[in-house]
C-alpha cells in the first residue's frame, strides 16, 4: 500500500514501499579491512525517568543488537558518540555498558573497542582531566576491551594550548597496557570540541595530533578521524607511522576512503554502520576478494542516507539511527535515552525511512511499513 510521507515544505507525497529486502547473510570478520560499527543503546521505554536523569537502558535489547553486528563480522565500537555519550548516557551508564558489552563480546568471540573519555568530570584542570581519563581507561582495560581515547570536552576547556594536549595524551599512552585508538571528533559532532588540540586552525591541530602519534607509535593502534573532510583524512593517513591504522569516521565519504588508492586506504569506525551493518558487511566482503567495483556498487548508494542522517545539526544523527533500528525490528519502540527521539522533525524521519527502504535495509519491509504508518498516524498524518 502507498504511504503518504510529509516533506519539508509541509506537503505530503506518495511513496510505494519496497517489497523485498536486500539479500544479506552473516559471516566471519573481514580480511582486507578492520571495520567497527559504533552502536546505539536501546532505552527502556517503561522507565519512569526524565531527560536529564540517569539513562534507563534496556540491556537485553542493547546486547542483542551488538550480537547482530558481530554476526555479520563487524567489530563493535562501544560507549561512543553513537551511544549518546554526553547526550543522555552519563559515565555511570557508559561504564555499565562497557562491562556488559565486553563480557558479551567474550562469550561470542566478537571484537570490541570502548570509548575512554572524561565525562564524569564537568570541568577541571589538565591534571584532573588526566585523572578522569585514567579512571575510565582502567575500566576499559579491566573489561578486556581495546581502548579508544575520545576527545574530551573538559580538556578542550582546560587546556591553555597544544602543550597541555601533548602532556595529557603522552601520559595516557605511556601507561596504556595495549595499543589504543586516538579519536579526533570534530565540532560538527560536538560544538564543545571547537579548537581541539589547542588551536582552531585545523592545519596546526593536525601537526599536534601527529606529534602525539609520532611520539608513541607503539602505543597507537590507529587514529579515528571524524572531521567530514576526505582530503584532510587522506593527507593525514599518508603521514602516519608504519603500522598505525587510519579508521575513517567520515560518514559523508566512507566508500572512497575505505576503498583507498594506490597509496593506501582507511579502515572504518563509523556510526552509520549501525543501520548499514549487514549491507556494509556484504560490501567489505567484496573488497576482501579484490572487487573494488562491487564494493563501491553496494556502498556508494548508501551515502545519500548517511548524509541525510548526519545533516546539521550533525550531533542529532542518533535519532535517525534509532528510528531505523526500530523500523528494522531490532527494538520494540522508538524511544531514546534523554528523550532524543524528539530531536529530528517528522519530515526528516520520513525521508530517512524512504531512503533506507529504497536500499532494502529492512529485513521485514512490511513490518517497517506498518511501524512507519503508526508513527505518521501519531503525528496526525492520515493514510
Amino acid at each position: 500500500m502507498t504511504l503518504r510521507l510529509p516533506d519539508a515544505r509541509g506537503g505530503l507525497r506518495a511513496y510505494e514501499p519496497r517489497a523485498e529486502p536486500l539479500a544479506v547473510t552473516a559471516g566471519a570478520p573481514f580480511t582486507s579491512r578492520t571495520v567497527f560499527s559504533a552502536a546505539h543503546v536501546v532505552a527502556d521505554p517503561f522507565a519512569d525517568t526524565t531527560p536529564d536523569g540517569p539513562a534507563a537502558v534496556d540491556w537485553d535489547a542493547t546486547l542483542a543488537f551488538r550480537r547482530h553486528l558481530w554476526s555479520h563480522g563487524l567489530g563493535v565500537a562501544e560507549a561512543m558518540d553513537t551511544a549518546q555519550r554526553g547526550m543522555g548516557l552519563d559515565w555511570a551508564g557508559a561504564a555499565e555498558l562497557i562491562r556488559r558489552s565486553a563480557a558479551e563480546a567474550r562469550s561470542v568471540g566478537g571484537r570490541i573497542a570502548c570509548g575512554v573519555g572524561t565525562d564524569q568530570l564537568a570541568a577541571g584542570t589538565p591534571a584532573e582531566v588526566r585523572a578522569a581519563y585514567e579512571e575510565q581507561l582502567a575500566v576499559v582495560e579491566e573489561s578486556g576491551a581495546q581502548a579508544i581515547l575520545m576527545a574530551s570536552r573538559a580538556l578542550c576547556a582546560a587546556a591553555s594550548g597544544p602543550d597541555d594536549y601533548l602532556e595529557v595524551y603522552g601520559h595516557l599512552l605511556r601507561q596504556a597496557a595495549e595499543p589504543v585508538v586516538l579519536h579526533w571528533l570534530g565540532p560538527m559532532f560536538d560544538p564543545a570540541l571547537e579548537g581541539y588540540w589547542g588551536t582552531p586552525d585545523l592545519d596546526a591541530a593536525t601537526e599536534v595530533f601527529l606529534e602525539v602519534v609520532a611520539a608513541h607509535p607503539d602505543k597507537v593502534d590507529g587514529i579515528k578521524v571524524s572531521l567530514l573532510d576526505a582530503g584532510r583524512e587522506v593527507a593525514l593517513r599518508r603521514r602516519l607511522p608504519d603500522g598505525v591504522r587510519c579508521y575513517t569516521g567520515d560518514d559523508f565519504h566512507y566508500p572512497e576512503l575505505i576503498a583507498g588508492d594506490d597509496r593506501g586506504f582507511s579502515h572504518a569506525l563509523l556510526g552509520v554502520f549501525d543501520p548499514l551493518g549487514p549491507l556494509a558487511a556484504r560490501a567489505v566482503r567484496a573488497l576482501d576478494t579484490g572487487d573494488v567495483t562491487g564494493f563501491r556498487a553496494l556502498l556508494d548508494p548508501t551515502v545519500d542516507l548517511s548524509r541525510h542522517l548526519f545533516q546539521a545539526p550533525t550531533r542529532f544523527y542518533k535519532t535517525g539511527v534509532v528510528l531505523l533500528a526500530w523500523l528494522a525490528g531490532h527494538q520494540s519502540h522508538f524511544t531514546m535515552v534523554g528523550g532524543l527521539q524528539s530531536a529530528r522533525s517528522l519530515p526528516h524521519l520520513a525521508r530517512a525511512y524512504e531512503l533506507a527502504d529504497g536500499l532494502g535495509l529492512f529485513p521485514d519491509p512490511k513490518l517497517a511499513e506498518d511501524r512507519m504508518r503508526t508513527l505518521l498516524s501519531l503525528h496526525g498524518v492520515d493514510q
